[in-house]
């Protein structure tokens, strides 16, 4: 109550989130109403909101902990997944694709993001079972899905040649036109993000933004390869770019990358 009544009147907080197990639910709900009985807290004033959250389980399906029965340090856990994600990434060659800083960012991004994204596609207040298999898949509804998703996304108005300056021109002096079933679908799926980030922020619960960035990913899936962005004359090899699809792959990159953003993840440009 003391920390609370200094957050309120020394820190001038206006919106308190405390994040812990479900299972400390009612004492924050006790303590609230005792500081509002002592006219330390206005609930018209300041929001307070408890963000609880469930147990992480192990392949038996018990509490996730070491073999010896210990608690998983964070650190081991990072350490964990950066070593399988290297192996995972020089299964697939990439040690010879990229050099050797260009690895490394994508060891760490695809490492780390693996273990967030694992713990905030699900309902805060579930369980779920812990698994580095699971999570480093590159199907599904997983970080490596999404991040693959994404650099797929970016090279695209690379490889049409097409700078955020060009399209931004013909922006200027054009308008999207979206025939293509695909295409409005794809659009559809972009335009309910900002509902989805507007409730996230009301009941801070995170996994809908992980489930709407899935719906996004395997939507523009089937946008890609049915509507081709980039077509080449065989006869004279000339390339015709679709500008309209472009802007709209590059829209689809801006939202997957801010769902990135919320949930903590660094996408990078290539995988």
């Amino acid at each position: 109550m003391a920390a609370l009544k200094y957050r309120i009147e020394e820190d001038k907080a206006t919106w308190v989130i405390y994040v812990t197990d479900a299972g400390q639910v009612t004492h924050f709900h006790t303590v609230w109403e005792a500081a509002e009985r002592a006219g330390i807290w206005d609930r018209a004033k300041v929001r307070l909101d408890h963000a609880g959250f469930g147990v992480v389980l192990g392949d038996d399906k018990k509490k996730f902990k070491t073999r010896s029965g210990d608690t998983v340090k964070l650190s081991d856990l990072l350490d964990e997944g950066m070593k399988r994600a290297g192996e995972k990434l020089r299964e697939k060659g990439r040690d010879k694709e990229l050099s050797e800083e260009e690895f490394g960012a994508i060891e760490k991004a695809v490492a780390y993001g693996c273990i967030k994204y694992a713990d905030l596609s699900h309902s805060r207040n579930g369980e779920y079972v812990f698994s580095f298999d699971r999570m480093l898949d590159d199907k599904g509804n997983t970080a490596v899905y999404l991040l693959y998703a994404y650099t797929r996304i970016k090279s695209i108005a690379r490889k049409a040649g097409v700078t955020d300056r060009d399209l931004l021109d013909w922006l200027s002096h054009n308008s999207l036109s979206f025939e293509h079933d695909k295409e409005q679908r794809l659009a559809k799926q972009l335009i309910k993000f900002p509902q989805v980030v507007e409730r996230v922020a009301e009941d801070l619960y995170l996994h809908p933004i992980c489930e709407i960035m899935y719906e996004i990913a395997a939507v523009f899936t089937e946008f890609y390869d049915t509507c081709y962005c980039i077509e080449t004359d065989k006869m004279s090899n000339e390339k015709k770019v679709n500008m309209s699809r472009v802007a709209l792959c590059e829209a689809t990159a801006t939202v997957l990358k801010k769902g990135f953003d919320i949930l903590g993840i660094n996408p990078v440009s290539r995988m």
